[in-house]
């Protein structure tokens, strides 16, 4: 098969979604690999790297989606990459379709097949967003903490605190792959950590691996009740393939104190606040409520070798199925991919993106 890998155009997006080493193995395998010029460049892998691992290397984005039968990606496409897809090809990338109806039709005109990194589930896990939501729950504390210092606009409270002085208060909604990494960061500083989960299991393993931090049962009085006295207030929430649910309103966003802040990890999904809007790594923040507000789309493009690297150790093994089988024999061969196909022949194959826009699928 002919494997096209883009440079990614979205703002501030650095990574890439193969590495040089996955193009060597897929051209071992006998399969054709094309790769634009300059995509890995922002994740530190040269042009040279992907030519000495048997990439063909061409010089435009549209040259890439002409010739290939199977593009990856890392982000979704954006308006001028959409006229590029056509019936047949096959498209593997984060979509998170279920925050944007626009997107979600414009991929089924397209023809293509699209599967989405994100709704693969493997024993209740989502294996292809892991890395990345242990790269964002990680980095939320750590810009959470910056934009709490004064000259930023926050309330000049340091996360750690220091001798004498009580640590500040951290908040964390959802005890998945990125709330869990988020309470480790903030535990790790030293912060006051209280994650807010509504799987009972879930919170027994987090009182067992992070013995500092509190567990509350996640419920709009308990929120209501740290509201405040909470520094950073950080959404974790996930609904896979769905809408992220709006936990915090408007009116509960005046009870925290200003230059608190909240960082949105769930603004992929359209946000858990009523006040989130996507932001972008160059303009990262806004005031609402006297409420500092990080909602970068693409957090873990901020790291992107880190993120790259990350992310292509869980999805190669996917794409080496897709390349050597069609996405048809690959799903009977394994089933679980069955869950990453968002639209097929110009229909919605995804539930929670169709229940998300009121379509059928």
């Amino acid at each position: 098969m002919i494997v096209g890998v883009p440079k990614e155009i979205k703002e501030q997006e650095y990574r890439v979604a193969l590495l040089p080493s996955g193009a060597y193995q897929l051209s071992k395998r006998g399969h054709k690999v094309i790769v634009e010029r300059g995509a890995g460049i922002g994740a530190g892998y040269p042009d040279a790297e992907y030519e000495a691992a048997g990439a063909l290397l061409v010089e435009t984005h549209a040259a890439v989606f002409a010739q290939a039968e199977l593009i990856i990606k890392v982000k979704e496409p954006l308006a001028e990459e959409l006229p590029l897809l056509r019936p047949g090809q096959i498209l593997f990338t984060y979509l998170h379709l279920a925050a944007s109806k626009p997107l979600t039709e414009a991929l089924m005109r397209s023809g293509a097949t699209c599967l989405a990194y994100e709704t693969i589930e493997v024993n209740r896990r989502l294996p292809l967003l892991e890395p990345m939501s242990e790269i964002a729950g990680r980095m939320s504390v750590l810009v959470g903490g910056y934009f709490l210092a004064k000259h930023f606009g926050g309330s000049g409270t340091l996360l750690g605190g220091v001798p004498g002085v009580l640590p500040g208060k951290v908040v964390v909604l959802g005890g998945g792959a990125a709330g869990v990494n988020a309470a480790r960061m903030a535990q790790g500083l030293g912060a006051d950590v209280t994650i807010l989960e509504v799987d009972l299991e879930r919170m027994r393993f987090l009182d067992i691996t992070l013995h500092t931090a509190h567990t509350l049962f996640s419920s709009e009085s308990h929120l209501l009740d740290l509201l405040p006295t909470v520094d950073l207030l950080i959404g974790a929430v996930l609904v896979p393939g769905a809408k992220a649910p709006k936990l915090i309103s408007r009116a509960m966003l005046r009870r925290m104190r200003p230059g608190s802040v909240l960082v949105d990890i769930a603004i992929d999904q359209g946000g858990c606040a009523e006040t989130s809007r996507a932001t972008t790594h160059h303009d990262p923040v806004y005031v609402e409520e006297g409420v500092t507000h990080y909602c970068v789309a693409n957090m873990p493009g901020a790291y992107a070798r880190t993120a790259t690297q990350a992310l292509t150790n869980v999805t190669y093994r996917y794409l080496e199925m897709l390349a050597d089988h069609g996405v048809e024999e690959a799903c009977q061969k394994f089933p679980a991919l069955r869950g990453g196909i968002n639209i097929q022949g110009g229909k919605v194959t995804c539930p929670a993106v169709a229940e998300a826009h009121g379509m059928a699928h």
